[in-house]
């Protein structure tokens, strides 16, 4: 086993540093020690929940993280010692169902091995995340990252990044395409980014008008307050993708009113339940749907993209002895748009 530093907790309160093992590597590994990794809401979420039931597995959260490979197994062709990498929130799949044969190994029909908090195919282990100095993941879920980018703002696209880039790319943005964002957090911001360099023209929903400027500045030639019911009927049937990335549960008829014949809201922010009227996707023939994370393809897609445009996110960088009070501020919505912890002062705990 491989021992290293990371940041958990057995019941959901404050992390803390601890040791932890990884795997010895199989023939398909690689081995990465951990730069930067971002917080998610997700980890939130799953903070929150963890221990309720009563004693848990550690947890420890973490799952957009880059770095460098440090170590190879024997039948690893595609990396090499050396090389500067990015992790996803998946960590394997099935390999062998219809989604993942096809290359949506995020919708495995086994369900795919998240990056904490699920169960290693092999020896039934729990999962530990990238708030950690090193770790061992399979090549297959292990993407190359493009070198000259800052590697703290590559961390988001993992997560944030690749979650809008796949409906982006489902719904055929391009030239001449209009996109609507909803939110202007973590997702958003990337929406918004992504979506212009793809060459369509974005309008962001906001509740908050002090984010105009903000909006603009990442790329947005247009901007409305969603209370604005005059502002929402001048685009109504207008947009041929939005992608709604609000967390909190909100209504999405407003939305749903923007998008244009055959044209769809992509929900990726609040994944719980929501009520529609079928007369507001009957009349315009329009979609309501989701995404989530991205398969191998896309996700080097992304990466790919971002490199030959210039895209990362906007992050606030943390050290890590400073976990507790980023997802203290996160929790606040205190960021603009991302925090990433810098893992180096690991060596240190």
């Amino acid at each position: 086993m491989r021992a290293t530093m990371a940041y958990g907790t057995r019941n959901g309160e404050s992390l803390t540093a601890v040791r932890i093992e990884r795997r010895d590597l199989r023939p398909t590994d690689v081995a990465i020690e951990i730069t930067y990794c971002g917080v998610c809401h997700s980890d939130l979420h799953a903070l929150r929940e963890h221990g309720r039931s009563g004693p848990a597995d550690l947890l420890v959260p973490g799952h957009e993280f880059v770095g460098t490979v440090s170590a190879i197994g024997a039948a690893v062709r595609t990396f090499a010692i050396g090389d500067p990498v990015a992790v996803g929130n998946i960590v394997d799949s099935c390999g062998t169902c219809d989604m993942c044969r096809r290359g949506q190994e995020n919708f495995c029909e086994e369900f795919p091995t998240t990056t904490y908090g699920g169960q290693d195919r092999r020896d039934g282990t729990t999962t530990l995340g990238g708030y950690s100095r090193d770790t061992v993941v399979d090549e297959r879920f292990v993407y190359h990252r493009p070198e000259h980018l800052e590697a703290a703002s590559v961390a988001p696209l993992m997560c944030a990044g690749i979650t809008v880039w796949e409906p982006l790319r489902q719904w055929n943005i391009g030239r001449g395409s209009s996109v609507g964002v909803a939110g202007l957090g973590g997702l958003g911001h990337l929406a918004v980014k992504l979506a212009r360099a793809l060459g369509a023209t974005v309008t962001v929903f906001t509740t908050s008008p002090r984010k105009a400027e903000d909006a603009r500045a990442l790329g947005a030639a247009e901007v409305i307050v969603s209370t604005d019911t005059e502002a929402l009927s001048a685009v109504r049937n207008h947009f041929d993708l939005v992608i709604d990335t609000i967390s909190a549960p909100h209504a999405v008829e407003p939305y749903l009113s923007t998008v244009a014949l055959d044209g769809a809201l992509c929900l990726v922010g609040h994944l719980g339940e929501t009520n529609v009227d079928v007369l507001s996707l009957l009349i315009g023939r329009k979609s309501l749907t989701s995404a989530g994370s991205g398969g191998h393809f896309h996700t080097q897609e992304l990466l790919d993209f971002c490199g030959e445009h210039g895209i990362t996110a906007d992050v606030e960088v943390l050290p890590s002895r400073e976990v507790n009070v980023a997802l203290g501020r996160l929790a606040r919505n205190d960021v603009r748009y991302r925090f990433v912890l810098d893992m180096a002062d690991l060596d240190r705990a």
